[in-house]
């Protein structure tokens, strides 16, 4: 099980995970930052039209991994740095050779990072602080990556392997600790985001039925005070 990062390419977000001892990255993404495409699976099957030697190894260069996303983790096809460079061959676009240059620079972060481990923290940390997020987000983040990463490596070690078995650890101890499982916690964000759908389109007919607004300065609660007047 690995954690799922953020690699910025000209302002593009490239999610990237540890697969055998090396980035992996999702194909999706690359493609986005070269093409600007909106629909990058349609792209990719074109692409493979044109470049035939491609499609006949694409299988043997590309693996489906678990990446994090809104939804939460889900399977997505990724590629290695020499995977990418494959594809990029493929790709005309004026960004082709400036991103071959960030991704060799990326590759070799990674060698960096397995020689000095705490490099890879430095430049998360600096990563968090470029995207304009305060220091006190950073530390508790930062805490939660190191937590998170001592917790899976206990697990390995008790005999985790497969993303299963973690999925199955993850749910146990949020029941135990919440009272309930994270697919549970999330028909809860569900059912709370209807309800207030709900008050949000009976808060607007109400409105349009007045012909004024029902939230107003001077019934917004400033302090306990207000409730007793």
């Amino acid at each position: 099980m690995t954690l799922t990062q953020i690699a910025i390419f000209k302002g593009r977000n490239i999610r990237k995970t540890i697969f055998k001892n090396e980035w992996w990255f999702v194909v999706e993404d690359v493609i986005v930052a070269l093409t600007d495409s909106q629909n990058p699976k349609d792209y990719i099957t074109k692409m493979k039209l044109r470049d035939s030697e491609l499609a006949k190894g694409y299988g043997q260069i590309v693996s489906t991994l678990p990446i994090d996303t809104k939804g939460g983790k889900q399977k997505m096809v990724c590629a290695s740095t020499e995977g990418i460079f494959r594809i990029v061959q493929s790709i005309p676009s004026s960004k082709a050779e400036p991103f071959k240059r960030w991704l060799a620079r990326v590759g070799y972060e990674r060698v960096q990072e397995i020689e000095d481990p705490e490099l890879a923290t430095k430049r998360t940390r600096f990563l968090y602080k470029a995207k304009g997020y305060p220091d006190s987000w950073i530390e508790k983040r930062m805490r939660g990556i190191t937590v998170r990463e001592q917790l899976t490596d206990e697990w390995q070690k008790r005999g985790a392997r497969e993303d299963r078995d973690y999925k199955i650890l993850t749910s146990e101890i949020s029941k135990a600790t919440f009272g309930v499982t994270p697919s549970q916690y999330k028909k809860l964000r569900k059912d709370a985001k209807e309800a207030g759908g709900v008050s949000g389109r009976a808060r607007k007919d109400l409105e349009n039925r007045l012909c004024r607004s029902i939230v107003t300065k001077s019934n917004f609660l400033l302090n306990k005070n207000k409730i007793r007047e």
